[in-house]
C-alpha cells in the first residue's frame, strides 16, 4: 500500500479526533474556539483530500475505504462531546437520529457492494446538503456562545435539528433505492 497525499490528509484527520476530545476538555479560556477550529481544519481536509485525489489521479480503494470511515468517526464523536455538554432532547435525539442513520447506510452500502448492487446507493443532493448542515451545526454546537448579538448555540440547536430531519429523508432515499435488490435476496 502506497500512502498518498490524500491518504496522508484522511490519515491526519483520524489523528485529529483525539486532538479534538483533548482539547474540548481542557479548562483554558479558548478551548471552545480550538475545538472549533480543529474541527474546521478536519473538514477542509475532508474536501482537500478528494479534490487531491481526483485532480492528480492519486485515488486508491484504501482511500475510498478510509475516507468516509473518517468521516463518519470526526462526526461521531463531534456529536458525543455535543450531546454532554448539552445533555437536551433535541440535541441528543438529532445525535442519535445521525449517528445510527451513519451506521445503517453503512452497513447498506457493504451488503449492495456484496451483492454487487454498490451503484443503487449513492449519495443524493439531499444527503449532500445534510452534510453541509451538519457540519455547520457541530461547528456552531463546538463554540457555543453567543458571538457578539449572534445566538450561535441557538442556531447550531435548529442546524442539527434541520439535519437530523435531512437524514431520515435522505436515508430513505438510499433504502428506496436498494428495495429492488433487498427484495431480490428476501
Amino acid at each position: 500500500m502506497q500512502l498518498t497525499i490524500p491518504t496522508l490528509l484522511t490519515l491526519l484527520r483520524i489523528v485529529l479526533i483525539p486532538v479534538l476530545v483533548l482539547v474540548f476538555y481542557l479548562p483554558f479560556e479558548a478551548s471552545n474556539q480550538v475545538a472549533v477550529a480543529l474541527f474546521i481544519l478536519a473538514a477542509a481536509t475532508d474536501w482537500l483530500d478528494g479534490w487531491v485525489a481526483r485532480r492528480f489521479g492519486m485515488t486508491s480503494s484504501f482511500g475510498a475505504f478510509l475516507d468516509p470511515v473518517a468521516d463518519k468517526l470526526m462526526v461521531t464523536v463531534a456529536l458525543l462531546l455535543i450531546v454532554q455538554r448539552h445533555p437536551e432532547i433535541g440535541i441528543a435525539l438529532s445525535a442519535a437520529i445521525i449517528i445510527g442513520r451513519e451506521i445503517t447506510i453503512s452497513a447498506l452500502r457493504e451488503w449492495m457492494a456484496a451483492l454487487g448492487e454498490a451503484g443503487r446507493v449513492k449519495v443524493a443532493r439531499v444527503g449532500k446538503l445534510k452534510t453541509i448542515l451538519q457540519m455547520v451545526a457541530i461547528g456552531f454546537l463546538l463554540y457555543g456562545e453567543p458571538l457578539w448579538i449572534i445566538p450561535v448555540l441557538e442556531i447550531g440547536r435548529w442546524l442539527l435539528i434541520i439535519a437530523a430531519v435531512l437524514t431520515i429523508w435522505s436515508m430513505f432515499i438510499y433504502l428506496r433505492s436498494a428495495w429492488p435488490a433487498v427484495r431480490q435476496q428476501s
